[in-house]
Formats: structure tokens, C-alpha cells, sequence
């Protein structure tokens, strides 16, 4: 009885996780690289009133980390990683990030218009 409870909710979650990724995958998609603190570009422009997801390439010798306090998103990526965030539907206006392990380097700005 426990082992079908078991099983019934694994693969309940292998199907959520399935449809998440199918939902991700329906979304204007932008791409970023990282390389050592450079954006790459360092302005993305986006539509307004929609979910986005942004592919994020480390191409650098050093660890980054997309970060972004407006969106509060962050993701950190090994050098060689991807992956990618998921926005939620922004209002039109501009929305600074940045590598938090090269501070010193320029911010990036998504806009949304």
C-alpha cells in the first residue's frame, strides 16, 4: 500500500516537472553570456505583459551569477554552465542586473516596453 502511495506520487511529480518544463519551453526566449563580468548583450529589450525566460551562458573562466534585486531573481553558473530564469510579466520600464561575482563590471538593463 505505501510503495503504490509512494509510486503514484513520483509520478505525479515526474508529470509536473514535465509540464513545467513544457511551459518554459512556450516562452519569448532571450539569450545572455556571461564572460568574466562582461554582459553579453548588456541591454535586452522584452515585451511587456509577459512571461519571458532568459538563457544564461557562462562563456568565462570565473563562476557568475546572473542577480537581479528588482526582478529578485539570481542564478549561479560554474564556468561552461547554462541555464535559465523565468520573469514574470514585467510593466513597461527598465530593470537593471548584473554579475554579483564581478561587481565591478557594468550592470546590464532588461527593458520592457
Amino acid at each position: 500500500m505505501i510503495a503504490r502511495i509512494v509510486r503514484s506520487s513520483l509520478l505525479a511529480l515526474t508529470l509536473l516537472g514535465a509540464a513545467v518544463q513544457a511551459q518554459a519551453s512556450d516562452l519569448p526566449t532571450f539569450k545572455l553570456e556571461m564572460q568574466d563580468g562582461k554582459l553579453i548583450p548588456p541591454r535586452i529589450e522584452v515585451p511587456a505583459g509577459q512571461r519571458i525566460k532568459i538563457e544564461v551562458h557562462n562563456i568565462g573562466k570565473s563562476a557568475a551569477e546572473f542577480e537581479s534585486v528588482e526582478l529578485r531573481k539570481e542564478k549561479v553558473l560554474a564556468p561552461g554552465a547554462q541555464s535559465f530564469v523565468v520573469i514574470a510579466p514585467l510593466r513597461p520600464g527598465e530593470y537593471k542586473f548584473f554579475d554579483d561575482f564581478h561587481l565591478n563590471m557594468p550592470q546590464g538593463v532588461i527593458v520592457a516596453k
